[in-house]
């Protein structure tokens, strides 16, 4: 692909996601949103129990609260122990399972909660995916991922993560669909063109994320994928929007642009003017 022709598929793309921030949240961040306020947040002591316990827990909660969700324990199922804090509300001392740890406790009683693995029921609320047939462009891209210097690699100790990326290596979760893998190592690879260099030291978490999401979002597109509210579900969970995506715009251009232009997406594959 020549840079002309990508530098038009990056700006249509870019354009077209601008505008879906600007809608604000989707239908399935806001019942997603909904769905994961009710986990609660855990002292780093009860992650560190929570690990020894069960290596592989992704998403764990007590029976009631399993319960509002519409899923329900399996019967058998070994509960995970916790120490949840005693804490003193007005002039009563209250025992609380799931609370704010962030309180001031006057004492702690076991408590157990259990892993989505250990349960049945109802889906929980997932954010937008990436879907369709990357076909020749996975390998072309992971060709490029070498040919930057950067280690290819799958490990399943990255859950919940679908990929992570620190200096020179990025790590994919195995059995991903081919379409949410080729969208999580396109977002991968922007983290390492943009931000494993001195200007990472100028840029926030937040900025970074919408940068790397908005570089897939544009390389997706370009090969055909559908990416429905995917990105713009993404940026927004940590908490990007229009303005930030402008801001970082020429950084994003000029990623997106290489990209494209080493993988050879064909411009049939962008997306309409």
């Amino acid at each position: 692909m020549k840079v002309e022709q990508a530098k038009q598929i990056v700006s249509r793309a870019i354009e077209e996601l601008s505008q879906a921030l600007e809608r604000g949240h989707s239908e399935s961040l806001r019942n997603y949103l909904a769905a994961i306020g009710r986990f609660h947040r855990y002292s780093l002591r009860n992650v560190m129990l929570i690990a020894s316990q069960n290596p592989t827990a992704t998403h764990v909660a007590g029976f009631h609260t399993w319960h509002k969700l519409g899923r329900f324990v399996k019967k058998g199922e070994k509960g995970i122990l916790i120490l949840a804090p005693i804490v003193r509300s007005k002039s009563q001392t209250v025992e609380q399972t799931e609370t704010d740890e962030s309180s001031t406790p006057v004492g702690f009683r076991a408590a157990y909660v259990f892993d989505i693995s250990q349960t049945e029921g109802q889906e929980l609320p997932e954010i937008g995916n990436v879907n369709g047939d990357p076909r020749e462009y996975r390998d072309r891209l992971g060709n490029f991922v070498i040919d930057q210097g950067i280690l290819l690699e799958y490990s399943q100790d990255i859950t919940p993560a679908r990929g992570t990326s620190v200096g020179g290596k990025i790590t994919l979760l195995p059995n991903q669909t081919p379409a949410e893998e080729f969208a999580t190592l396109a977002h991968e690879v922007a983290h390492e063109l943009m931000h494993r260099d001195e200007r990472r030291a100028s840029t926030s978490k937040r900025s970074r994320e919408t940068e790397a999401e908005a570089v897939a979002f544009v390389v997706c597109q370009a090969i055909g994928l559908e990416t429905g509210s995917a990105a713009q579900d993404y940026i927004q969970l940590y908490e990007g929007d229009a303005k930030l995506l402008s801001e970082s715009l020429e950084h994003i251009r000029q990623t997106a642009t290489r990209i494209l232009s080493s993988v050879g997406a064909e411009e049939s594959s962008a997306p309409p003017a």
